[in-house]
């Protein structure tokens, strides 16, 4: 039964780490990747729609992306959802039948505040992954009646170990964001 409450609670927080990991790669650095964009909804027909469902990005240049629509009716919509993307910088533009979209060389300033942005991201992680153990804990307090005492301590000790591993890996998926970051 602890296995049990172990294991779903390594499962959640291995969930968590990954959605850390993506949350990361959304934050812009100096190149232009496919990644920045996975989080844009397109309004399609009324509908928000994930911009990769709707086009193929492809990165021909450090700075360049760009995006071919499957649907040219779609184009106007697209170029509307980049532009108002927050934390993006990007102009796009629309030649017809595809947008291209040149971000602008990243400030010091803004690599500063994209630093602080994913730094918050990070902590929102940890706590969610705290939650997790909390979470956990109480499930292994509510088998107190049903396990010894020794094995409900040493099943503690192992989530408390695999709390502190998933916060270590977020903390290194952090600082090698913000290496990224502060590449010039």
């Amino acid at each position: 039964m602890i296995a049990d409450v172990l294991s779903d609670a390594a499962g959640r927080m291995d969930r968590a780490v990954e959605a850390a990991k993506d949350d990361f790669a959304t934050v812009r650095t100096g190149r232009a990747n496919p990644q920045l964009f996975q989080k844009i909804h397109v309004d399609y027909y009324g509908t928000p729609t994930p911009l990769a469902q709707l086009a193929s990005l492809n990165n021909p240049e450090a700075r360049t992306l760009i995006v071919t629509p499957y649907d040219k009716s779609a184009l106007k919509a697209i170029e509307d959802a980049i532009r108002n993307t927050p934390n993006l910088g990007a102009n796009p533009t629309n030649d017809g039948n595809i947008v291209r979209v040149t971000l602008p060389e990243l400030t010091e300033e803004r690599r500063k505040e994209f630093v602080k942005l994913v730094r918050s991201k990070g902590e929102d992680a940890k706590v969610h992954v705290r939650g997790i153990r909390r979470k956990a804990k109480d499930d292994l307090d509510a088998l107190k009646s049903d396990v010894g005492e020794d094995d409900l301590v040493r099943g503690e000790k192992e989530l408390d170990a695999l709390t502190r591993a998933h916060v270590d890996e977020i903390d290194e998926a952090l600082k090698r964001k913000e290496a990224e970051l502060l590449e010039v």
